[in-house]
Parts: C-alpha cells; sequence; structure tokens
C-alpha cells in the first residue's frame, strides 16, 4: 500500500492530547484519523453528507473496523491519512485507508459500512445513483459541473445558495443581498452530481476592460474541495472570453487567501461592508 493508491487524502497534525504515555499517538486516536478523512472523502465528492444521505432515504453504518499498526506517530507529526472505496456490494461498502507521514505507512485499515434505513437500521441496496458517483471518482472523473449563463437561467438556484451562506449563516440583511445588477450579471453555479447546487458567483463591467467578480458563495459543507474554486475559474474564463484584461473583487478577509491562491493580490486598505472586514483584490488576466 502506497500513496499512489489514494485519489483523496486528508493532512493532519498530531495533537499533544492524542499521545500517551508512551510518547506516540494512542492506537484508538487512528480510528479518529481515519473517521475524519471519511468525512474528507464526502467532500471530495461534493456530497453534503446529510443532505446527500437524505436524498437517498438511507444512511451509512459502520460494520467492521480492522487496523493494523505498523509503526508509530508522534507529537507534531504531519500525517496524511489516505482513503479509497475499495468495493462496493448489494448492500455494503469496503473502505481502505491508510495513515502515511512522509512516504512512510505507518498504520492501514479497512472499514465495512452498511448502507441501511436510517429508522430501523436494516440494510438496503446501496443506491445506483451512489455507486455511480464513488466510481466516478475513484476512476478520475470530474465530481462538479460548472454552469455560466444569465440570472433567468441560473438564478433559482443561485438564490438558494447566497440565501444560504450571506442571508442565513452571515446574517447579511435581505435588503443588502438582491440588487438590479443581478439582472445585467453573468452568472456561474457549481452544481454535484446529483445537481444539487454548491457554489455560485456573478460577473459584472466594473469598467472598460475591467470585470468585477462578486456574490461568490460556497456551501459550507464542501469548503475546502475545490468547488469555489470551479465557480472562481468559470468567471475568470467568462471575463477572458469577453476580452476583459483585469478582474476585481472585495474579498472577506477570511478568504483572502484563498483568492491569493488564484492569483489575486490585495490593493488598499482593509475596509468593511455590510458589516464584515474585505479588501479588495485585483488578478491581471
Amino acid at each position: 500500500m502506497n500513496r499512489n493508491d489514494f485519489r483523496f487524502s486528508e493532512r493532519l497534525r498530531v495533537r499533544w492530547a492524542e499521545i500517551d504515555a508512551q510518547k506516540i499517538v494512542f492506537n484508538g486516536h487512528y480510528l479518529m484519523y481515519f473517521d475524519t478523512a471519511v468525512a474528507g472523502y464526502w467532500r471530495a465528492l461534493a456530497m453534503p453528507y446529510a443532505q446527500t444521505m437524505a436524498y437517498l432515504d438511507g444512511d451509512l453504518f459502520v460494520r467492521k473496523a480492522s487496523v493494523d499498526y505498523l509503526g508509530s506517530a508522534k507529537y507534531d507529526d504531519v500525517l496524511d491519512i489516505g482513503m479509497r472505496c475499495a468495493r462496493i456490494g448489494t448492500s455494503s461498502m469496503l473502505f481502505s485507508g491508510a495513515v502515511f507521514r512522509a512516504e512512510r505507512l505507518l498504520v492501514s485499515c479497512e472499514l465495512v459500512y452498511v448502507f441501511a434505513d436510517p429508522h430501523s437500521q436494516t440494510s438496503k441496496p446501496v443506491p445506483a445513483e451512489l455507486r455511480g458517483v464513488i466510481e466516478g471518482f475513484e476512476a478520475g472523473a470530474a465530481m462538479v459541473e460548472t454552469r455560466v449563463g444569465s440570472w433567468h437561467e441560473l438564478g433559482e438556484r443561485a438564490r438558494a445558495i447566497r440565501t444560504q451562506v450571506f442571508i442565513e449563516e452571515q446574517n447579511i440583511p435581505v435588503e443588502m443581498e438582491w440588487d438590479e445588477a443581478d439582472a445585467q450579471a453573468v452568472h456561474a453555479i457549481a452544481l454535484n452530481r446529483f445537481g444539487l447546487p454548491l457554489a455560485t458567483g456573478r460577473l459584472l463591467q466594473h469598467a472598460p476592460g475591467v470585470a468585477r467578480i462578486g456574490r461568490m458563495a460556497v456551501s459550507q459543507a464542501v469548503r475546502g474541495s475545490g468547488v469555489g474554486r470551479a465557480v472562481l475559474d468559470a468567471l475568470t474564463n467568462a471575463a477572458r472570453q469577453r476580452g476583459d484584461h483585469e478582474l476585481v473583487l472585495h474579498a472577506q478577509t477570511s478568504a483572502q487567501s484563498f483568492y491569493a491562491r488564484s492569483g489575486f493580490s490585495t490593493r488598499g486598505a482593509v475596509f468593511e461592508e455590510a458589516g464584515i472586514a474585505h479588501i479588495e483584490m485585483t488578478r491581471r488576466l
């Protein structure tokens, strides 16, 4: 078993509370590491777990967990927890996991999950939709589809994400969120393999040759999975195709590093917008 066996891995750093009297990670904590990686695996599939299971009218229950200890991790080690679905049966799934420190395999595991009725906890067949998403991911398929279009075409789904993120999560007043610019803007949304909208953003003409990106919103359950980057790239490509030579946006300071990784640079000082700290960022095309 090596790192190349895993399309997905979760990076963790060993905390002081996780080591024992032998000054190594206590054996039971590795199951927590693997469970954390399983949660990350669902994000990599662009599947908000609770919403997905409700849609499929089922849930996954652990039937068996086995761990093989080959080495020990220590305090402050940086670990990569690989996770993959090795087999899907009629109602069960076998996941293989591995803990790596650099290239060294420390611990491996097998986790057996059973898809079952959430109330009676009786097994039922793994839905074909879920099987298709997992098999597609392991085969290297893209997990999101990005669409670009008008408010008329995409507005209903974009509105749902923005309501969830800006109004419900960030408490931005409703009257500040919706404006006439939506009707003139180019919009982008990212959909998962079930057609669930996960992220959105819009593109306006700020000045001749300068495009303004705004209303970037990503559902909380899939942040950090690349879904927001897919929307940002789609809007960037739309600006480039219409001949713009510069992008400008007002980034919430908490998202500044996200835009920096996409080539944006800060300009000016931090300011407040809708009660939230922002900073202007730009990028040449």
